[in-house]
């Protein structure tokens, strides 16, 4: 799909990525249809995409082809671009008149360091957008079969990151954590899951309580391994690098709701 097979009435009223412009844009995790009308429209327009580590090969093939197309991803302990060059590099493309896309996984202000790179944005005096994305711990979880709420299970949610800035289990108050909310959502948790999975029952959390790992959440390889709080560092063992735990009786609900395999067939 490019911009001259959407709709011209469509396309006439959505507002147009412009020359000196940042749009910092969330393209949901994995399946690439997941990104929104507003996102495809970036693509379309953009002079310059930098794009992280999650972005699907088939939603970069939509821009336009002499699109520059800028790595800029970070993973956990591979070299890659530090923030502080991304923020600075989009400030200068934008300064040089370019139409520049910030193309991130899942949503920007969801773990995703969008709210620093727009800081930087507004401290330079560049103009930007922020398109919001669907997060992995709410679209991933749906892929899974998981809702991230269910009026017979939860009424409210936590989402928490897995790891601090200092690349170690986040200093949170951990009893405060256990009791916030009956579902618990970690981004970029795996390498900790045992640590975390501790912390929590002596938090007050039941061993027993159901939870899972989504690996490579909708995306055509994606895992889902069912466990329990206690099972939670075992489980993790197995699970590729990239995956969202969830904690809480929601879990339970993807043995009914499990829809992935049955559409892929």
């Amino acid at each position: 799909m490019t911009s001259n097979r959407l709709p011209d009435e469509f396309l006439g009223s959505l507002p147009a990525l412009q020359p000196g412009w940042v749009w910092l844009v969330g393209g949901g995790p994995g399946d690439p249809g997941l990104i929104t009308a507003l996102g495809l429209k970036a693509l379309c327009d953009a002079d310059i995409i930098l794009h992280d580590a999650l972005i699907d090969e088939r939603l970069l093939a939509l821009a336009p082809p002499d699109a520059t197309r800028i790595y800029a991803g970070k993973r956990a302990g591979v070299r890659s671009c530090k923030q502080d060059e991304i923020s600075d590099l989009l400030v200068s493309l934008a300064k040089e008149g370019k139409r520049v896309l910030r193309l991130k996984g899942g949503d920007p202000f969801v773990f995703g360091r969008g709210g620093e790179e727009a800081q930087a944005l507004a401290r330079a005096g560049v103009p930007f957008r922020i398109v919001p994305g669907i997060t992995a711990g709410i679209g991933g979880l749906a892929y899974a079969g998981i809702p991230v709420t269910h009026r017979d299970t939860n009424h409210a949610v936590t989402f928490i990151t897995g790891h601090g800035s200092d690349g170690k289990l986040p200093h949170l108050d951990w009893g405060r954590v256990a009791k916030s909310a009956p579902t618990l959502v970690f981004y970029m948790g795996r390498k900790f899951a045992s640590e975390i999975a501790e912390v929590l029952i002596a938090g007050g959390r039941a061993r027993g309580e159901p939870a899972a790992i989504v690996a490579n959440a909708a995306r055509p390889d994606q895992q889902v391994f069912i466990t329990t709080l206690g099972g939670l560092g075992e489980a993790a063992e197995k699970s590729p690098a990239l995956a969202i735990i969830v904690i809480g009786e929601n879990v339970k609900l993807a043995q009914e709701l499990s829809w992935l395999a049955a559409a892929s067939a």
